[in-house]
């Protein structure tokens, strides 16, 4: 069975906790992961991006010299793409770049990431708890694991407003309920520290 190690805030190691081997101990398919990142990655675009074509720009409502006689090319509006100022052909048009995977296939990414989190980077904290919401308490936290300087994700049973003051302003730091867990944010993390709570809810949830 798949175990990690448990702290406590000071950093001091506790013990042992088990981690459910339908999540944390798949076997890994990592093409369904790889499936999932890129559909996170495509969502995040906005899609808005938009060029103005001939037809738009402003201009050009007639033939800016007769056809044939004056020794130029012969050209039907100075709003032509090889004009400047004229119109772009083949720009970007607004479009919607999401993807989509079923539903099983989204849960096997999330257990492929947790597993692969569950092998080398996950740590498990019995509560996070700051009694001031000020970003030193959090750092000295984040230093007593000895993970302070590197990417974090921490992963919490609820959010309460101290925990999430004292550690916005640390760009190392990201903050997500346990409901919110996400195969992007798993895969992106150096350390994914978790509460013990946390992980009880994401295995009643994932099992």
């Amino acid at each position: 069975m798949q175990k990690a190690k448990l702290f406590n805030s000071k950093g001091e190691e506790l013990k042992n906790v088990n981690l459910n081997k339908d999540i944390f101990d798949i076997e890994c398919n990592d093409k369904v992961l790889y499936d999932a990142i890129i559909l996170t990655r495509a969502s995040l675009r906005q899609g808005t991006h938009k060029t103005r074509n001939r037809t738009e720009v402003s201009g050009g409502g007639r033939k800016p010299w007769r056809q044939k006689g004056t020794g130029h090319a012969r050209q039907g509006s100075i709003r032509a793409v090889q004009w400047v100022g004229g119109g772009v052909y083949g720009g970007p048009v607004p479009r919607d770049y999401s993807k989509k995977q079923n539903r099983k296939e989204r849960q096997l990414a999330l257990k492929t990431a947790l597993t692969h989190a569950a092998n080398d980077k996950l740590m498990i904290i019995d509560k996070l708890e700051v009694a001031t919401p000020k970003t030193k308490e959090m750092l000295a936290i984040l230093e007593n694991l000895k993970i302070a300087d590197k990417k974090v994700l921490i992963v919490v049973n609820e959010l309460t407003e101290n925990v999430i003051l004292a550690s916005r302003n640390l760009g190392n730091v990201l903050l997500i309920d346990a409901s919110e867990i996400n195969v992007f944010d798993l895969v992106n993390a150096d350390v994914v520290l978790m509460e013990e709570a946390a992980k009880n809810s994401i295995e009643e949830v994932l099992v």
